[in-house]
């Protein structure tokens, strides 16, 4: 009975929520993300992304002053659940954004339903995700866009045994099927499908079991935050040294941690859509402001807040600061240059059109980059191809 009050609640206020907008010259947006607990580093690398869009575009869309609200949720669902109602119902945000982890993504999905308020998804990346809301918008990824590659990449490159390894939450998931079945179908072969818990892993004896079985290659996913940590002991392991090849998704070799990870990573192939090294002009000034400001470097998660901010500020002067179904309209169908290359909202699916890149870990001038070497354009979701 209490949540059906609640979204009732919401649904009444989304009639009354054009008007509040247009009789106020501030227009607020509300921030969700994790800025405490285990996903920190996301939360931390999209807040200094907007602050840097902010700064750049001088803080006004639709010819009104911007408000950010930043909301930490320290990665746990009930909370994004709450913030997320008190921004719409309290704040009367004109959209709600970040969303750290897919569990939290989904856990506000109803609530801009209801409310009709557009959720533009900065950081979460299950396929499925856009389909849980006709209101959400995605500027990250997903993990079938980057899965694809590897498992086109590995097998034609002398991999023909793998073993994958993979945490064990939507994401997961995809990964595992996607890489998988396209490995296979490129004549490859799977020894085992190994998994690790979201919260607090040891990868130590699954390590364990990847040694003992002898692989080519480990194929790994992990969330944001966690590379660092298995690499360490990828490396204690000695994996490396046993001739087992290490290819993953991009965010494994975060570039948010990869400096911290040493000589071990050296060489890992992963398939991406975004690195710090992206070889584009706007992407060199994205990456050089961004450190000018917050003294650390950008990773996918910080181009995706900076994309997604982007998003709602040109829909917004699109719209002239009316949020709704017209803001949802005017950011369907964007296409426009990112740090990352040139991205496309799928005016369908609300998905992202991206380039997928392969990368190898490489040194130069004493640091560790991602260095794309290949690149597949313009990659829907495998996820939504029927």
């Amino acid at each position: 009975m209490q949540r059906r009050a609640t979204l009732t609640a919401l649904a009444a206020l989304a009639l009354a929520t054009p008007l509040s907008h247009a009789q106020s010259d501030t227009i607020k947006i509300g921030v969700v993300v994790p800025m405490t607990g285990q996903s920190a580093s996301t939360g931390r690398q999209i807040d200094a992304a907007i602050k840097l869009w902010m700064a750049q575009s001088g803080g006004k869309a639709g010819g009104k002053k911007v408000e950010i609200l930043l909301r930490d949720d320290t990665g746990v669902a009930d909370v994004t659940r709450r913030l997320v109602q008190e921004l719409i119902v309290n704040d009367k945000v004109v959209a709600v954004a970040g969303f750290g982890l897919t569990p939290l993504a989904l856990a506000a999905a109803p609530l801009a339903t209801q409310s009709k308020t557009p959720m533009v998804v900065m950081a979460a990346a299950t396929s499925s995700i856009t389909e849980a809301s006709p209101y959400i918008v995605r500027t990250s990824f997903t993990l079938p866009q980057a899965a694809v590659g590897m498992g086109e990449w590995a097998p034609k490159n002398g991999i023909k045994k793998v073993v994958s390894l993979v945490t064990d939450y939507g994401p997961g998931n995809d990964a595992e099927k996607f890489f998988v079945n396209q490995f296979l179908l490129n004549g490859g072969q799977v020894l085992e499908k190994l998994r690790t818990p979201l919260r607090s892993p040891d990868f130590a004896p699954v390590l364990q079991k990847v040694r003992d079985a002898k692989p080519d290659a480990l194929f790994v996913f992990l969330p944001s935050g966690q590379g660092a940590q298995f690499m360490k002991q990828f490396g204690e392991r000695g994996l490396d040294k046993a001739g087992i090849k290490l290819i993953a998704t991009g965010d494994v070799t975060d570039d948010d941690q990869l400096n911290d990870m040493g000589d071990v990573a050296l060489g890992v192939v992963t398939t991406h859509h975004y690195s710090a090294s992206h070889n584009s002009a706007m992407n060199k000034k994205f990456v050089a402001d961004f450190q000018a400001m917050h003294k650390f470097r950008p990773n996918f998660m910080g181009v995706g807040g900076y994309d997604g901010v982007r998003l709602i500020f040109k829909g917004l002067d699109a719209t002239k600061g009316q949020g709704g179904e017209a803001l949802l309209n005017a950011m369907k169908g964007q296409l426009f240059e990112s740090p990352r290359g040139q991205i496309l909202i799928d005016a369908q699916t609300r998905d992202i059109v991206q380039d997928i890149h392969t990368r190898r870990v490489e040194r130069k001038d004493g640091q560790l980059w991602n260095t794309e070497f290949d690149v597949q354009r313009a990659v829907k979701d495998p996820g939504k191809l029927k």
